[in-house]
């Protein structure tokens, strides 16, 4: 991962942005020598969020069955969840791309 000052980025602004695009690698801004953001790739952000998406949902399901499961029926809990998620994007493709890992 990249690190650049925010002072960096004013004087190269369309550099630094168009690195996280081609490297698809974070670029981490600081600010008086304390990170202040990061620059991600658009098509990256939308993956991350669609996966938080996706593990909310899971964790929105567990809590509300209130069932203790041993370590393997959660994992194939969860791997069926997700799947069945990925099912319906495919049917919807509205709703958004398939992140390409989760792909079958």
């Amino acid at each position: 991962m990249r690190v650049e000052l925010v002072t960096t980025l004013k004087r190269q602004a369309t550099k630094i942005l168009a690195d996280p695009h081609t490297s698809k690698k974070p670029v981490l801004i600081t600010e008086h020598g304390k990170p202040s953001a990061y620059l991600v790739d658009v098509e990256d952000y939308e993956f991350m969020q669609q996966r938080m998406v996706i593990l909310e949902d899971v964790a929105r399901g567990e809590q509300a069955e209130y069932i203790a499961l041993s370590n393997l029926e959660a994992a194939k809990k969860l791997t069926q969840k997700v799947f069945d998620k990925i099912i319906r994007r495919e049917n919807h493709p509205e709703r958004g791309k398939i992140p390409f890992e989760l792909k079958i």
